[in-house]
């Protein structure tokens, strides 16, 4: 699903016409960037939870010269999902 297709969907189950939903999808998705970008948690019930974590520095390799250096620590967006949605998920059958 593309994000066209998620403001269809948005636009159906609400009513809203198309522009509506994907002004409401943006601001979700604005609204869920900023809190991160401040290490603020999100936590949507049964959804799952949006949270900032810390990579450490570590050694990495130039593919190219073979070269060896330290990578520096960053900030990394986490996604771990609730229970609601890794019930839903396990409903689909594997092929």
């Amino acid at each position: 699903m593309n994000k066209s297709q998620l403001v269809r969907m948005v636009a159906d189950h609400t009513e809203m016409s198309n522009a509506m939903a994907s002004r409401a999808v943006d601001a979700t998705f604005d609204a869920i960037m900023d809190a991160l970008a401040t290490h603020e948690d999100v936590v949507v019930p049964g959804f799952g939870k949006f949270s900032v974590t810390v990579r450490g520095a570590r050694e990495v390799r130039n593919l190219h010269t073979g070269e060896t250096m330290m990578s520096s620590a960053k900030h990394a967006p986490r996604f771990k999902p609730g229970k609601t949605m890794k019930d839903r998920v396990e409903l689909i059958p594997v092929e």
